[in-house]
């Protein structure tokens, strides 16, 4: 297991990433709230297609190393499909999309919580997989309860959860970068 975290301290820089990227589509839902729905359709499917692609490329490089390689697979495949299902479907009704949106952050959010936990003996700082994971199930689980919310405040809570998961995994990159380089030094 000591193999696998520095296989992901060696490529902290994709959790940054992923972690900046859903930061500046928050900032952006916060910043321009009166976004159409097609361009918040656009914008979300952009997002979650590119989070996808970055999480499945991952696995599929480390799919020798990573032990849990279907956690890893299943969001990323998850995220890809929600991405392209809403690139595809851009008329679908707002209810609709709220869930996809919906389903896509609690099964995203479970799978997170999962791979924390089968990682929890291996790595310190688990805790910001599934303070993710948490935010995401919470996330989905609002979209649920308030479907009828207005669009402006789907899209600022669509922004705060982007960039409070963001914030989270720029955390978890830093913390990864933080183990590489203990690793270098020893």
């Amino acid at each position: 297991m000591e193999h696998l975290i520095n296989r992901l301290a060696q490529d902290w820089w994709v959790f940054l990433i992923r972690g900046i990227a859903a930061i500046i589509f928050g900032i952006a839902a916060f910043i321009w709230p009166g976004l159409t729905l097609a361009v918040l359709i656009i914008l979300f499917a952009a997002y979650v297609l590119v989070d996808g692609i970055f999480g499945l490329v991952y696995a599929i490089r480390n799919r020798a190393r990573l032990q849990h390689l279907w956690i890893w697979v299943v969001e990323a495949i998850l995220g890809i499909a929600v991405g392209l299902l809403t690139f595809f479907m851009p008329g679908v009704t707002a209810l609709v999309l709220l869930m996809f949106i919906a389903a896509w952050a609690i099964v995203g959010g479970v799978l997170r919580i999962a791979a924390a936990v089968a990682l929890r003996k291996q790595i310190t700082g688990e805790w910001l997989l599934i303070a993710g994971g948490a935010l995401s199930v919470l996330f989905g689980i609002l979209l649920i309860v308030m479907p009828g919310a207005g669009i402006i405040s789907v899209v600022w809570l669509i922004g705060l959860y982007s960039v409070l998961f963001g914030v989270l995994l720029v955390g978890l990159a830093m913390r990864l970068k933080g183990v590489r380089a203990e690793a270098s030094n020893a």
